[in-house]
């Protein structure tokens, strides 16, 4: 790995040091704030780019919220960086648009695989590798969504790398591959469609770290309902993932 120099992350910007386990990985930089007030004492680490980085504590124990930009490479450095100081177990927040038509706005989707249509995770495993997400973190974000009483789904999401492809696919050139394929994964019951998780299951796979996702459903292409006004509605999201890290730390230490 390239470092800025000897003693800072080259695209974090943060100490290489810094001896942290446990990471909440939002895409959003705006987000990362916001996430920031449901954890203790929080303070700010850094920003570079699209990675902006805050730490503070859970049960008493250092956790990193750091940003992943929009896509599967720059959260694949996010991920890869944060490896280098000793990450090993780490959730995802983001949004997603439902495809199933059991998922509707102001939901939450926590996926426990991720199609890889998209690029990033070609270059980490072969095509027939599954992005999969971590049991033991699957479970303990299933448990704190039903402490909470939230409408959840666990199931199989699509990760892509075009957003316009999904939302204007007969614009495209091959606007026959992402039709067919978008039906396809209707009559597969896929859940939902992001753009990171694949990438992050994946790079996770890799450098051995225990990864886990929630999404805010933020409207149903099918459906054509949108839930959202523009504003940010992602507390149930995090309040998941922030309880089901506590509930990882409280395990790890049990």
């Amino acid at each position: 790995m390239i470092e800025l120099n000897e003693k800072m992350l080259m695209h974090l910007n943060i100490p290489i040091e810094m001896n942290i386990k446990y990471a909440i990985l939002p895409g959003d930089p705006g987000r990362v704030d916001k996430i920031a007030q449901y954890i203790d004492s929080p303070h700010f680490l850094a920003q570079n780019r699209e990675f902006k980085s805050f730490v503070g504590k859970i049960n008493n124990e250092d956790v990193i919220i750091t940003s992943t930009g929009i896509g599967g490479p720059s959260a694949a450095i996010a991920l890869e960086e944060l490896s280098l100081i000793g990450l090993k177990k780490a959730v995802r927040i983001g949004t997603c648009g439902g495809i199933s038509a059991e998922v509707s706005g102001g939901d939450i989707v926590i996926p426990t695989a991720a199609i890889r249509m998209e690029g990033t995770s070609r270059e980490y495993a072969p095509v027939e590798y599954p992005a999969c997400a971590d049991f033991d973190m699957v479970c303990a974000l299933v448990r704190a969504a039903q402490n909470n009483k939230m409408k959840y789904h666990t199931g199989v999401i699509q990760s892509k790398d075009s957003f316009y492809g999904q939302h204007s696919p007969e614009s495209m050139p091959v606007s026959y591959e992402l039709l067919n394929k978008w039906d396809a994964w209707k009559r597969l019951g896929v859940l939902a469609s992001e753009m990171e998780t694949a990438a992050l299951f994946t790079v996770a796979a890799v450098r051995r770290i225990k990864m886990g996702c929630v999404l805010h459903v933020m409207w149903n292409q099918v459906k054509s309902v949108p839930h959202t006004d523009g504003s940010d509605r992602t507390d149930l999201a995090i309040r998941t993932a922030v309880d089901a890290l506590g509930l990882i730390i409280d395990s790890d230490r049990g």
